[in-house]
């Protein structure tokens, strides 16, 4: 397997890190959705593939893939974090904090209050994210479904296989 052939894989390689079979299946998982998955999610998706990979090794994986840039990290509320495919540019997050649907928007105008803060502080301030909870449409209609003890799930399209 070269790391041509994996798209993030020469990312990876110029970030000193080895392509594996697993760190492949990994971003292959979160690359093929189209929404936030949780690491148990991703693991589940992985062995439904056929691959062999513990729990250990997804969170070490999604921990390199993110420091490198080839996904995003959602932070929870409750601590958990889901993981989504990077986009160009940094995205921020609407949260649900009934179900726990994710929403990413783009739309960042924080340059000015970054930059006040920057030199209030004299911090070099290198990057930041937002994240936003409330209740979505389906939530405040009573339509939404109420997010599982075990994690969130979302209401709209499911990203990938359910948590074990």
């Amino acid at each position: 397997m070269t790391s041509e052939a994996v798209p993030g894989g020469e990312r990876l390689r110029a970030g000193g890190v080895r392509l594996t079979r697993q760190r492949a299946a990994v971003l292959a998982v979160i690359e093929g959705s189209q929404g936030h998955l949780g690491v148990r999610e991703v693991l589940a998706a992985v062995r439904k593939g056929r691959r062999r990979i513990g729990l250990t090794t997804v969170y070490r994986t999604l921990e390199v893939l993110a420091s490198l840039n080839l996904i995003r990290k959602v932070h929870l509320r409750d601590g958990c974090q889901r993981y989504a495919r990077a986009g160009a540019g940094h995205g921020h997050h609407l949260i649900c904090s009934r179900c726990g649907r994710v929403v990413e928007f783009s739309d960042c105008r924080l340059g000015a209050l970054i930059q006040s803060v920057a030199d209030r502080t004299q911090f070099t301030i290198e990057d930041h994210w937002l994240e936003l909870f409330g209740r979505c449409k389906g939530c405040r209609n009573g339509r939404g479904r109420m997010r599982r003890r075990s994690g969130f799930r979302e209401t709209g399209t499911r990203p990938g296989p359910a948590a074990p």
